[in-house]
C-alpha cells in the first residue's frame, strides 16, 4: 500500500478499491500575485499541504479520510487588471461543487470538508444551497483563520504579509524568494469609514490598495513561526476529521 494511502493523486485503484473511506478533504486555493518573494501557487499549496498533514494525522488516528485534488482557482474578481490573476466565479465554484459531491454521493462518500485557503472564496452560501439537494454532509474550514493566528505571528498581514509567509517559509521554503526582494505589502485605508472601521463592507480594488499586491509587511517571517501556526492549525483540523469520519449524519446535534 501507498506511503500516503490519505492522497487520491498518490493512490492507486487497487488501493481505492480496498479502502472504506469515511470523509472526503477537498483543498481549494487560488491563483493570484502574492507580493514579490511569493508564488502565485501559494494559496494552492497551503491548502493542499496543510490538508495531507491534517489527513495523514486523522489517518493515523483510525480515520479513513482522503483528500481530493485541489482546486487552483479562487474568485479573483478585484484583481483582473493583475496579469495572470485567474478568477472563477461564485457561481462556476458552485457547479464544480455540485458536480464534485455528486461524484461522491454516488460512490457512497457522504462527508466533505472544503478547506480553504484563499480569502477571496466563501463556500458559505454555496453549501445552503447545495446541502439540500445531496446527502453528502457539507462543511468547510479557512484554514488559516481556523486557530488564532495572533498567538504566533506578530503582525499577520491580510495577504502575502508575515503569517501567510512564515506559513510558505515552513510549508515551501523552495518556493520563497528572498525577504529582501518582498514589498513592504502596505496597505491604502478606505475613505469611507463604515468599510475602514469593520461594520460595512465592500471588495477592495487590489491595485488602488496596495503597490506590491501584498497587504502586510512580510519582513518578520521566520520558519519557526510557520511551523507552530501551521501545526497548530493542522491540529485543529485533524482533530475535525477524526470527529467528522465518525460522525453519524442522523445524530449530529447533542
Amino acid at each position: 500500500m501507498t506511503s500516503r494511502p490519505y492522497l487520491l493523486s498518490a493512490s492507486t485503484w487497487r488501493e481505492v478499491r480496498e479502502t472504506k473511506y469515511q470523509a472526503a478533504v477537498l483543498p481549494w486555493g487560488a491563483t493570484e500575485a502574492h507580493n514579490y518573494h511569493l508564488p502565485y501557487a501559494t494559496d494552492t499549496v497551503q491548502a493542499e499541504r496543510v490538508a495531507a498533514r491534517a489527513a495523514e494525522q486523522a489517518w493515523a488516528a483510525g480515520a479513513r479520510v482522503v483528500v481530493l485534488p485541489g482546486v487552483p482557482f479562487g474568485v479573483n474578481t478585484t484583481q483582473l487588471d493583475i496579469p495572470l490573476c485567474l478568477n472563477m466565479n461564485p457561481s462556476t465554484q458552485a457547479a464544480v461543487l455540485r458536480d464534485i459531491v455528486a461524484s461522491l454521493d454516488g460512490q457512497g462518500i457522504h462527508k466533505l470538508l472544503i478547506l480553504n485557503a484563499h480569502g477571496g472564496n466563501d463556500f458559505r452560501q454555496i453549501i445552503r444551497e447545495l446541502q439540500p439537494a445531496t446527502r453528502v454532509f457539507l462543511s468547510t474550514i479557512n484554514w488559516w483563520s481556523c486557530v488564532d493566528t495572533r498567538a504566533y505571528i506578530e503582525q499577520p498581514g491580510d495577504h502575502a504579509g508575515e503569517a501567510e509567509t512564515s506559513a510558505m517559509l515552513h510549508l515551501a521554503p523552495e518556493m520563497v524568494r528572498p525577504l529582501e526582494e518582498a514589498g513592504g505589502g502596505r496597505a491604502r485605508a478606505w475613505r469611507l469609514r463604515g468599510i475602514r472601521e469593520g461594520w460595512a463592507w465592500a471588495p477592495r480594488r487590489w491595485t488602488e490598495v496596495t503597490d506590491d499586491t501584498g497587504i502586510g509587511d512580510p519582513s518578520r517571517a521566520t520558519a519557526t513561526k510557520g511551523e507552530m501556526y501551521v501545526s497548530a492549525a493542522v491540529d485543529r483540523i485533524a482533530g475535525y476529521l477524526v470527529e467528522l469520519a465518525a460522525a453519524k449524519l442522523d445524530d449530529l446535534y447533542e
